[in-house]
């Protein structure tokens, strides 16, 4: 690890004043509140800041279920979220998200705006031994494209990265049309979850809007006629502490037995958390029939790219949206 210096703001504007950045390895002075994932990156020299600029105590923590939706502070921990009343009843998809999330000592600790900006579990990001790896170093090429990449992404990729996003958090999010409400040196503005991580292009190391000084404030969720019926499914290695090899957040609105609305986001397959906008237009009007369902599914596959040992995840999303639209349908709304 190397020295860097710790600032201990007094409120969130000196905080904001410092224009530490979010998400970004080649930043000076970066932003750190729970910790969980930066302090692990820290020891291992991939993040190197001259200063930490801390948010504990400055941004809220509060967990708000209501008629009109829900609102979580950025520092609202994961163990929190997953288990309030009014999350498991009105948006299980966020719940079960979590809790298929890390282990049970790291939801007490890391927050819900850290976990949206926690870094790629790529191993050529991670390892420092590896030279080429454009996310951590900018023009040094990626290890990935023709190396082992397993665990990588086959859609939103570019020749120049195919990390795939580990948050399982933000595919719930996605999937109920989230926003993220950003506090910076010139005030608040809102930004739809959807829009909120950049695709690699050429810019990999550029992984979210956040301009500097800017920290998320907290999660906004609108109330919906389809979260109430959604479910998460996640398919990894082993049963915990795993990351997704494909995951699928999937929320339904049914009339009888026929889909009126659906809301479709895919995990470890994108280079951000991913909305299937194809396969939600598919399944409306479709009944839970396996048959339907897997025809409506293979919209996913539209513009998918595999790199060799990635190639299996292709039709292994495919499968987990039917078996997790299936387990959706036969919820109580």
């Amino acid at each position: 690890m190397q020295p860097f210096t710790l600032e201990r703001p007094r409120d969130l504007a000196a905080a904001l004043a410092l224009r530490a950045q979010a998400g970004r390895t080649d930043a000076a002075a970066e932003y750190i509140a729970g910790g969980t994932d930066m302090v692990q990156l820290l020891q291992e020299n991939v993040r190197q800041p001259e200063r930490l600029v801390s948010l504990a105590g400055l941004l809220a923590n509060t967990i708000d279920a209501g008629l009109n939706g829900l609102r979580l502070g950025a520092a609202a921990t994961m163990a929190d979220v997953a288990a309030h009343p009014g999350v498991l009843e009105r948006f299980p998809v966020i719940a079960e998200a979590l809790l298929n999330s890390a282990s049970p000592q790291v939801r007490n600790q890391a927050t819900i705006g850290g976990n949206l900006l926690q870094r790629t579990r790529c191993p050529y990001f991670r390892d420092v031994g590896y030279a080429a790896c454009n996310k951590r170093v900018p023009a040094s090429g990626c290890a990935a494209i023709g190396g082992e990449n397993r665990w990588h992404a086959v859609l939103g990729t570019s020749e120049h990265c195919i990390a795939s996003h580990a948050s399982d958090l933000a595919v719930a999010l996605v999937a109920l049309d989230a926003a993220i409400e950003i506090s910076g040196p010139s005030g608040q503005r809102t930004v739809a979850l959807v829009d909120f991580h950049r695709l690699p292009e050429s810019t990999p190391h550029l992984e979210t809007v956040l301009e500097p000084g800017e920290v998320i404030a907290a999660v906004m969720v609108p109330a919906s006629p389809l979260a109430r019926r959604s479910h998460y499914l996640k398919v990894r290695d082993r049963a915990s502490f795993e990351f997704a090899l494909v995951s699928a957040a999937v929320a339904l609105d049914l009339d009888g037995d026929r889909i009126r609305q659906a809301r479709v986001a895919l995990g470890g397959v994108g280079t951000k958390p991913w909305r299937a906008r194809e396969v939600e237009a598919a399944l409306v009007g479709s009944s839970l029939d396996p048959a339907a369902l897997r025809g409506a599914a293979a919209y996913a596959a539209r513009g998918a790219q595999g790199y060799g040992h990635n190639n299996f995840k292709i039709e292994l999303m495919q499968r987990v949206i039917v078996r997790a639209v299936q387990t959706a349908g036969e919820r109580a709304a």
